[in-house]
């Protein structure tokens, strides 16, 4: 059985997706949602999977317990999905190349800090890209600095606003991150 935690901070489209993918397949189990919004509408998605649900604030998140509570889940992979919180150091080093990110962008361009959602699209549409996507990588210290697991790309039309990138993006996130997991926790 493969164990994966999956963390939120906002509406959950992405754990939505990733639960639906694997609610038949007996050998993966989404063990728990950890979310540090208490207004995300994450919580009633999982609420509705039936996922078991752990709200953490930041002073419990960067602390060694959690570190502790999650090493003792003994996950296979941490999937950071709209998650908007640095990870801190304790739990990379608790679970090396098991935390994967989906950006909303083709890294190493519009990635860090204060790069997350809209103010992603904006920037590209801003920057007249003729291309932008998704990037899956693994986390390590550094903002959206960790190896690339995948890219996927879609062309802008030269109206492109953030509304209509945001949505091509999306549709992106839903058809590859699942599979990624899945190849993921399968290697």
């Amino acid at each position: 059985m493969k164990r994966i935690s999956i963390f939120v901070s906002g509406n959950g489209t992405n754990l939505q997706r990733i639960a639906e993918y694997f609610k038949d397949n007996q050998e993966v189990e989404i063990v728990n949602v950890v979310c540090n919004n208490p207004k995300a509408y994450a919580i009633e998605r999982a609420k509705n999977l039936g996922i078991p649900l752990r709200m953490i604030t930041k002073k419990e998140f960067n602390s060694q317990e959690f570190t502790e509570e999650m090493k003792a889940l003994n996950l296979d992979l941490i999937v950071l999905a709209g998650f908007l919180w640095k990870i801190p150091s304790s739990l990379i080093q608790a679970h090396p190349q098991k935390i994967i990110n989906i950006h909303p962008a083709l890294l190493p361009k519009y990635g860090g800090k204060g790069f997350y959602g809209e103010h992603v699209h904006e920037a590209v549409v801003a920057a007249k890209e003729a291309h932008s996507g998704i990037t899956v990588h693994y986390v390590d210290e550094v903002y959206d600095n960790g190896e690339i697991i995948l890219q996927a790309h879609t062309k802008l039309d030269p109206n492109e606003t953030p509304d209509t990138l945001a949505a091509k993006i999306h549709k992106l996130e839903q058809a590859y991150f699942p599979v990624v997991i899945e190849t993921i926790i399968n290697n």
